[in-house]
């Protein structure tokens, strides 16, 4: 019997199948696995969404996972946006060309978003100050930078999962 739950969103984007090689090998890191979908779950769905909706979030999620072109992690992450009954004017920051459409707050967090994900090494506490300057609080800053932390984590174990299942 599997310790593996079969809801697991990075096993179920990397298409592990339920036996071979690589499952073998995650089933002795099942604790992990399982740190990193409650993880998912406390990112995405918080019981204490502060200031960052659970709809901002999955936008913010799909638009990462598009930027990385990751299309089927995107769908799931639209589908998360479609759950929390997110407006269009939320809907739309899935998309990496969206730039805010002259709403501060939803532009700064596009920005900072954009920029940790494809250049984390480039930011700057002026780009902190940017968010705070868009009436962002510390809080929500702080979680922002807990959903970019989590989605750079999980993309990449999807990715490395991926290679591994290709080379097994």
């Amino acid at each position: 019997m599997s310790d593996l739950s079969p809801n697991d969103i990075v096993i179920t984007q990397a298409g592990i199948d339920a036996s071979g090689s690589v499952r073998e090998a995650l089933e002795g890191r099942a604790d992990i696995m399982a740190m990193t979908q409650a993880t998912h779950d406390a990112a995405l769905k918080p019981g204490d969404a502060g200031g960052l909706s659970h709809g901002e979030r999955a936008a913010l999620a799909a638009r990462v996972a598009r930027l990385n072109e990751d299309e089927a992690l995107a769908a799931h992450y639209m589908a998360l946006l479609e759950e929390a009954g997110a407006d269009e004017a939320v809907s739309s920051m899935a998309d990496p060309a969206h730039d805010g459409e002259g709403n501060a707050r939803r532009a700064a967090l596009l920005a900072y978003t954009d920029l940790v994900s494809a250049h984390p090494r480039d930011t700057a506490p002026e780009d902190i100050e940017a968010l705070r300057s868009a009436g962002i609080s510390d809080a929500d800053i702080v979680r922002l930078s807990e959903l970019n932390a989590f989605l750079a984590y999980q993309i990449r174990v999807i990715a490395g999962l991926k290679l591994m299942k290709a080379t097994a």
